[in-house]
């Protein structure tokens, strides 16, 4: 089904916060310095901010990690929030929330130490049993990432591969919507995803 950013998860409010303030009013006091209103956007977005992080990241100290960063940055980013009607507070900071993700992805590319462990010889069997069953045709890599070997099979892509193909087939995102996420044209987010399947086909391939 498909899955926007604006249903990601609903805000939860606690009791004494008003669903009557709208994200905007509360990012224009925020930005001015007044921190329950930052404090309400957070307890409005942290559950939200999390799910999404976490299509990216399973261990909760990295979830965490990532969340704290997000926050830190809408913090200091709120004095240049400015409202608009095409594009809502949570898609704002959704995308805030993407490229945090982007970023930390890049960096532990760049230290082997903190990669995930790789794929075990037990593992690597019951991948191979799934990719006989699905035939190895077309789709097979888009119906291995969804199960429970996606994170280990996703990091043997570039971040911005593990970025598309993350939301394209685990969050059944549209392409505009990956496009407003990430700042990247449709085209752009089209031909990163070809060659992310291309990228994770070959991966595949070794286990045939």
């Amino acid at each position: 089904m498909e899955q926007t950013v604006d249903n990601l998860d609903r805000p939860v409010l606690k009791p004494g916060i008003d669903a009557q303030e709208s994200d905007d009013m509360l990012a224009a006091m925020a930005s001015l310095g007044d921190e329950d209103a930052f404090e309400r956007l957070f307890i409005r977005y942290s559950k939200r901010i999390a799910r999404l992080i976490g299509r990216f990241f399973s261990a909760p100290e990295t979830v965490e990690d990532v969340a704290q960063e997000v926050f830190t940055k809408m913090f200091f980013a709120l004095p240049c929030y400015k409202p608009d009607p095409d594009a809502s507070f949570a898609a704002w900071l959704s995308r805030i929330t993407v490229n945090a993700c982007y970023d930390r992805l890049r960096r532990d590319r760049r230290r082997p130490e903190d990669s995930i462990a790789s794929i075990s010889e037990h593992e690597a069997a019951r991948l191979h049993a799934r990719l006989n069953h699905s035939r190895g045709g077309p789709d097979a890599e888009a119906e291995v990432i969804s199960r429970d070997l996606a994170e280990k099979l996703l990091a043997n892509l570039g971040p911005e591969d593990r970025i598309v193909l993350a939301l394209l087939e685990i969050d059944d995102m549209p392409v505009a919507e990956i496009a407003m996420l990430t700042g990247w044209s449709k085209s752009k987010v089209k031909v990163r995803a070809h060659r992310a399947r291309a990228s994770l086909r070959r991966i595949l391939s070794r286990y045939l």
